[in-house]
């Protein structure tokens, strides 16, 4: 399959990648928001120290 992908399969794939980005972008932005964002925040250099001394909410 990977033989009959030529020059120009290659250049229309690559003419998606900003928008694959992005849309991978906001997918993950969207996914933090419906889950626990708290795990996820907390490993970012210095915006986690926010989190050091909260305990976790039930």
């Amino acid at each position: 399959m990977l033989g009959r992908l030529g020059k120009k399969q290659m250049e229309i794939a690559s003419s998606f990648l900003t928008s694959a980005g992005g849309f991978g972008g906001a997918a993950f932005v969207t996914l933090l928001y419906f889950t626990d964002w708290k795990v996820f925040v907390a490993n970012i250099p210095f915006y986690g120290g926010k989190f050091a001394g909260q305990e976790e909410e039930k």
